[in-house]
């Protein structure tokens, strides 16, 4: 897995890439700054996941995160602020900026490995409960082509949400959609995903798990 990992403190940087390094296998990319990681993300840079120190010179992690959910080729990248603000306004502003995990400095192998698990659990428990494709056009009477067109157009409505839910009942009504749909197409472990916290959690899960559905399709 390729994790990128940001702080512009040399010595925090360094401990976190160890703990990140002690739950796995993992190639590293290192940024001193949110400038730094914002430059190599432009430039092609595609991590699995990134863990973020909130605040910092030039970009913050804050504004880095609003950066990365407002680009549609990283918007639903898992992302990881790290801090020692541990006061519930800090982290209400994170989560509503979209942040995939809080951690709060100083912080332990545990507090990295919790992240890992939550967002990347393995792929047989997020489609223990899925249906097989053919299963799918079976019980919707339709054909694997109509199939593969829905997941297309769930996984454009999954990306759009992961910039951003409209605030109020039309969010609740925007995410109430996307777990029908999700349920629809026979991604039950999705639409559970959506309806736990934290949102972007859920929402990268569901990308995932459509991503995965199409892919099946694809085979089928």
């Amino acid at each position: 897995m390729n994790v990128l990992v940001v702080d512009d403190d040399v010595v925090a940087r360094m401990m976190l890439m160890h703990l990140v390094d002690s739950c796995g296998s993992h190639a590293i990319v290192e940024a001193d700054d949110g400038a730094d990681a914002w430059r190599q993300l432009e430039a092609g840079l595609r991590p699995d996941i990134v863990f973020c120190d909130l605040r910092m010179p030039h970009l913050s992690g804050l504004e880095l995160l609003q950066r990365v959910r407002h680009d549609p080729l990283l918007a639903a990248l898992p992302f990881v602020l790290v801090s020692a603000a541990s006061d519930s306004a800090t982290m209400d502003e994170a989560a509503q900026a979209g942040a995939s995990g809080y951690i709060v400095k100083p912080f332990r192998h545990d507090d990295v490995r919790v992240q890992f698990e939550r967002l990347f659990p393995p792929a047989d428990a997020n489609d223990a409960n899925d249906e097989a494709p053919d299963a799918v056009v079976r019980r919707l009477g339709i054909d694997i082509e109509r199939l593969r067109v829905y997941l297309d157009g769930l996984a454009r409505q999954v990306q759009a949400a992961q910039g951003g839910l409209a605030e109020g009942a039309e969010g609740a009504e925007q995410l109430a959609r996307l777990r029908a749909g999700c349920t629809m197409l026979g991604l039950h472990g999705a639409a559970e995903a959506l309806g736990r916290a934290p949102l972007a959690a859920g929402l990268a899960q569901a990308q995932a798990a459509v991503m995965r559905q199409i892919e099946r399709a694809a085979r089928a």
